[in-house]
């Protein structure tokens, strides 16, 4: 910053350390679902093998899947709460939103890996052991439920949380339609129930994971976060009696729970000198602090014209 320009900066009161992202509270709850995850994977591919389900199959792999996002979630947790370093100031916070979209890309492939194999069973229904499939089934679904019950709360603070909650939540609802077209086959013969229920599984998955993918782009595209009303934000800031004008308002997010704000705001020269800069940058914290969830506030005070002379030295 060359010297000759006024600026005053500070962070909002209490910021979040970047070193405390959303996720890493729920760390171990994600090891807890990793670890039912890889059993009731397993119970599958057997229960597959046994039953000749594709239903099962198509679950199997979804759990596959799930085990590879949860671990991508853990290795990103790690590193997003590294601390920062002079190359890389916010540190790692963005390897959870990194997993998230990974996690979103898995999903598509294996969506689309069961609708392949659905359309081909339709065609060619193969045999299904109804009552067995049933049973494996009623595992998944109910090992399926204990996970879910672990991410519930996490879903709603982290990005990352929220990837394995969607695909554990795609896993219950998937049991649950192997066990309602294994109930068809057996009381009705109807073979098709079986890839009827994988591309139902795969219409489950394709939503969920847009919905995902759509927040983590947001995220990496620095997006205003959704909750927060940048008209509001601009509002509040400019009906402070001494703020005159402001520009370049900035609000996105770094990583899941971590919302930050960047502002410049014009102040009369005379506002300047009676009330000065320390108890200008308060009233600017607590007006956000009292309306907005904003975990890192910089501000700029700048007198009437700075802008202009900041322009000219850019050209």
């Amino acid at each position: 910053m060359g010297a000759g320009h006024s600026h005053s900066h500070s962070h909002g009161p209490a910021p979040r350390e970047v070193t405390g992202t959303a996720a890493a509270a729920y760390r171990g709850r994600l090891r807890t679902a990793l670890g039912i995850t890889l059993l009731v994977l397993a119970t599958e591919i057997v229960g597959s093998v046994v039953t000749g389900s594709l239903a099962l199959l198509a679950d199997a792999g979804h759990m596959a899947t799930d085990a590879a996002g949860i671990v991508m979630s853990l290795v990103a947790v790690h590193f997003a709460n590294r601390p920062p370093s002079e190359r890389r100031t916010f540190g790692l916070a963005r390897a959870e939103i990194l997993s998230a979209v990974l996690n979103a890309a898995l999903l598509f492939g294996v969506g689309a890996y069961i609708f392949y194999e659905a359309v081909h069973r339709l065609i060619s229904p193969a045999d299904v052991a109804g009552g067995t499939t049933i049973v494996f089934g009623l595992i998944g679904l109910a090992a399926n439920t204990v996970s879910l019950t672990l991410l519930m709360r996490g879903q709603g603070e982290s990005l990352t949380v929220r990837g394995a909650f969607l695909e554990v939540m795609a896993d219950a609802l998937g049991s649950l339609a192997v066990v309602v077209a294994a109930l068809v086959i057996l009381t009705t013969g109807w073979r098709q129930a079986d890839p009827t229920a994988s591309l139902l599984i795969g219409l489950m998955i394709v939503p969920r994971t847009w919905k995902l993918l759509r927040e983590a782009v947001d995220v990496l595209l620095e997006a205003a976060p959704r909750d927060v009303d940048m008209a509001e934000v601009r509002a509040h800031i400019l009906a402070l009696p001494e703020v005159e004008g402001l520009h370049d308002l900035h609000v996105w997010t770094i990583t899941s729970g971590m919302p930050v704000l960047s502002a410049h705001v014009v102040v009369s020269q005379d506002a300047l000198n009676s009330v000065g800069h320390e108890k200008l940058l308060h009233d600017l914290q607590g007006c956000l602090g009292d309306h907005f969830d904003v975990a890192h506030c910089t501000f700029q005070l700048e007198p009437r014209g700075h802008a202009e002379h900041e322009a000219k030295l850019c050209h």
